[in-house]
């Protein structure tokens, strides 16, 4: 006989992202149909292929201190400023410093200090490099600074699988919990990579949009006229319990991580596989319990590139239909990368919360090739009796494919 399943709840959640520095805030901004995107103003980006990105707009400094501000990359920076709120929300529990991990995935963790510093060695030599560079620079910093501040020892991990790095650390996260390892993992992704080496890599492969005009109106997720991605940097984190520890100290729930799954394309360094994305789906379904009419809604990795978005659009007709809502919060926050899949964990716990829906900004005419139920601007109103689920999905380059199933309180 099969011993019972350990149910992994949500207790917390907490993001810094283009359209706000806190989940009220980013929620508020995503309901006001606002954009977060807009064109890069700095000298830096003067001779740049292309110069529009979704930046944090808050000044870290009212959330952290001076110490922290130079020894941590900005990418640290922003995890710990989105673990803390969310750290806060769960009630700071008291948890068995052994039995409490932290899981924070990144693409690029602190590249923008790699360059920086590196600069400084070319221009200026040795002596001017900072002592500091090698903390900052490195990937598991965002995990390590967290798990430092909030004293967690049962572990400190870092997914590093592109832009599927946040939402498979969640699943990492759960699968901790629910093997026993850890009673409480804040997980969730994070990267701070606008920045010119970025920018022109992706502008090389035609990834970025370089569409004219509105800096808002750029990133366009299953738009037919959609023509790149909009890089874009922050962080979304949850704090993620064992039902037994958060009902014996009467936490809130948010909801919980019903199941999820991660899998590997072996096709292409770059190229998606659409039948692998189909795979990853119906193995968190699985994983779950669920069928595809148990999902009320589905948030899309849909970054607004004109294959991907058709690929993953036809992956999940093949799984849901076409009647299922389908949405993706780029267009208004622009593609954060190793972040993406976590901010949208967070995005689909205040929808299920709330029983609203965003919808995708800047649809003007649905892809040709996209059959699928795309709720566009504004903000739509799940329908009575909708299935209390939603599925999040994250793909990144090297064929990393993540899925997760997140149902409410």
């Amino acid at each position: 006989m099969t011993a019972p399943q350990t149910r992994v709840l949500v207790t917390g959640a907490g993001t810094i992202n283009p359209l706000g520095s806190t989940v009220k805030e980013t929620w508020e901004a995503l309901l006001a149909v606002e954009s977060g995107i807009a064109e890069l103003d700095g000298e830096w980006a003067a001779g740049l292929p292309v110069k529009i990105a979704g930046q944090v707009r808050e000044d870290l400094s009212q959330h952290l201190s001076t110490r922290e501000m130079k020894r941590m990359d900005r990418c640290g920076q922003f995890a710990l400023v989105a673990a803390r709120e969310a750290w806060r929300q769960a009630g700071a529990p008291e948890v068995d410093p052994e039995r409490f991990a932290v899981v924070i995935g990144s693409a690029y963790g602190g590249l923008g200090s790699t360059i920086e510093q590196d600069r400084a060695l070319a221009e200026s030599g040795p002596r001017k490099v900072s002592p500091h560079t090698l903390t900052r620079l490195m990937v598991n910093g965002p995990a390590a600074w967290v798990s430092i501040d909030l004293g967690a020892r049962g572990g400190a991990r870092t997914p590093v699988s592109a832009c599927a790095s946040g939402a498979e650390a969640i699943v990492q996260g759960a699968d901790m919990i629910r093997s026993g390892a850890a009673d409480v993992v804040i997980a969730g992704g994070v990267d701070a990579s606008v920045n010119d080496l970025v920018i022109s890599g992706f502008a090389q492969i035609r990834a970025l949009s370089t569409r004219p005009g509105d800096p808002r109106q750029a990133s366009r997720p299953f738009d037919g006229g959609r023509d790149g991605f909009v890089l874009a940097e922050g962080a979304g984190v949850v704090v993620l319990e064992s039902e037994e520890h958060a009902r014996a100290r009467g936490a809130a729930v948010l909801g919980a991580v019903a199941g999820g799954a991660v899998t590997s394309d072996a096709n292409d360094i770059v190229a998606a596989d659409p039948a692998m994305q189909r795979r990853v789906m119906q193995k968190a379904l699985d994983s779950a319990g669920m069928q595809p009419g148990d999902i009320g809604f589905v948030h899309a990795h849909a970054t607004s590139t004109p294959v991907g978005d058709r690929l993953e659009g036809q992956a999940i007709g093949a799984i849901f239909g076409t009647e299922v809502p389908v949405t993706s919060t780029k267009g208004h926050t622009g593609h954060l990368l190793g972040g993406a899949g976590a901010l949208a964990a967070v995005v689909v716990l205040e929808a299920l919360r709330t029983g609203q829906l965003p919808g995708t900004l800047n649809v003007e005419a649905l892809d040709s090739e996209v059959d699928l139920n795309v709720v566009t601007e504004g903000t739509h109103q799940l329908p009575a009796g909708y299935a209390p689920a939603g599925l999040v999905n994250a793909f990144g380059f090297g064929g990393h494919s993540v899925a997760l199933v997140i149902t409410g309180a």
